[in-house]
């Protein structure tokens, strides 16, 4: 008996985990959605080509502080200035030293395949009309 196919077809809603994807399930649903497109590679390849994508993406993000792609979203630094905090049990004062970290800042595509739009209900008496 065949293992059921969980890949999902572009566009599709999202089905509701009570676990997050591994790096083990995103290799089995590109190879899968590789599969239906009639491209063939195995697993390991799979598993190395993400990693590639993955690392490229990391290294790009470093050497550029930016790294866009299209109906994805984009990931660059952000750069957190010195601050103020207070040590949570003996509630002395000390300084957050400055550092970077990364954002990430989802395409509207994305957005909306996460939120998808409802119905736009109607305005409220005394509302404002929206400028054209």
């Amino acid at each position: 008996m065949d293992p059921p196919n969980l890949s999902l077809p572009p566009h599709s809603p999202p089905i509701l985990r009570e676990q997050t994807m591994t790096k083990s399930d995103l290799i089995n649903a590109v190879h899968a959605a590789a599969a239906e497109k009639s491209i063939e590679v195995t697993k390991k390849a799979t598993g190395e080509l993400i990693d590639l994508v993955f690392d490229e993406v990391s290294k790009a993000v470093v050497a550029e502080e930016r790294f866009s792609y299209p109906s994805f979203g984009t990931f660059s630094v952000k750069k957190r200035k010195e601050r103020e905090g207070r040590n949570p049990r003996t509630k002395e004062a000390i300084t957050i030293p400055a550092s970077n970290t990364i954002s990430f800042k989802p395409a509207p595509a994305l957005k909306e395949s996460v939120n998808p739009k409802k119905a736009e209900k109607p305005a409220a008496k005394g509302a404002k009309k929206a400028k054209k």
